[in-house]
């Protein structure tokens, strides 16, 4: 496993503001590694997959346009 981050775009987060792992972000090339876990990224910039360890972050300046 590599330690390095998924960086990702405000755009790459679903309208909740998260995103899925296993990810076409992260390389992954087996799909059914683990099961579909959602993870909450906009709450603090980045989440860590419980299962395999990868970490999503949002790149440097990214802004989450969900402020309500």
């Amino acid at each position: 496993m590599s330690n390095q981050a998924v960086e990702l775009l405000a755009t790459d987060l679903n309208p909740q503001g998260g995103v899925f792992c296993p990810s076409p972000k992260a390389d992954m090339k087996l799909w059914n590694s683990h099961p579909k876990v959602y993870l909450d990224v906009a709450k603090t910039g980045e989440a860590k997959c419980p299962y395999c360890g990868t970490v999503y972050q949002l790149k440097a300046g990214e802004v989450v346009g969900q402020h309500h």
